[in-house]
């Protein structure tokens, strides 16, 4: 598995969980898992247990560098894919982050609009500039 591929795993929990707050990452990895939906590679666990961990700073960055909108009226997949990226951007020391931007936009290309993804960008893009 690619680590675009194991990005976009992490990701699918990531949405997952905004829609089930009350399960923890592990619970939704195991469940789909055994229903065959999702593979988890070792990255993808890095990743997600980055995000778990320090959801609240994830968030509060977010929240920092948004303009013109709240973290609540986000679209779903939009702040899945912030929430992936900016653990990655944070805690992934060995990956750059214009790469982490990059895979971000190309995440929400996929499963957004291009509005999101434009959108996606420049908050990834005040993060990093942020750091």
């Amino acid at each position: 598995m690619t680590r675009s591929e194991a990005r976009e795993q992490a990701f699918f929990v990531l949405f997952e969980k905004s829609f089930c707050e009350d399960l923890t990452i592990n619970e939704i990895v195991d469940t789909a898992q055994e229903a065959g939906l999702i593979k988890i590679n070792n990255f993808a666990k890095i990743l997600l247990d980055f995000a778990e961990a320090n959801a609240v700073a994830i968030d509060d960055i977010i929240t920092e560098n948004l303009r013109g909108w709240t973290i609540q009226r986000l679209p779903k997949v939009s702040l899945a894919v912030l929430r992936l990226a900016v653990s990655e951007i944070k805690f992934v020391d060995e990956v750059p982050a214009g790469v982490s931007v990059n895979e971000a936009v190309e995440l929400v290309k996929k499963y957004g609009t291009a509005e999101d993804a434009s959108y996606v960008n420049g908050v990834l893009g005040t993060v990093v500039k942020g750091l």
